[in-house]
């Protein structure tokens, strides 16, 4: 597979991004947005649900994220190459 060109800036992102609903059994959460340690941009979201599995109430942990493809590969400063 080709490797993808992100088609924002990491100042594009800064200014524009805005946190994401996730919704796991129709249960709405919001990831926040997030430049990762990796350099990677997207969203990250960490909670707890209670989820129902043959009637019986479990609670669940969530971790996620949703990383932007391409992006790690963005130049480090603000503006693109």
């Amino acid at each position: 597979m080709s490797k993808r060109v992100c088609p924002v800036t990491r100042s594009e992102f800064r200014a524009n991004a805005k946190p994401i609903v996730v919704t796991v059994d129709g249960q709405r959460l919001s990831a926040s947005v997030k430049e990762f340690q990796t350099s990677s941009l997207g969203w990250y979201l960490s909670g707890k649900v209670t989820l129902e599995v043959g009637g019986v109430p479990v609670d669940v942990q969530i971790g996620t994220t949703v990383t932007i493809i391409g992006s790690k590969e963005l130049p480090k400063d603000s503006e693109a190459a």
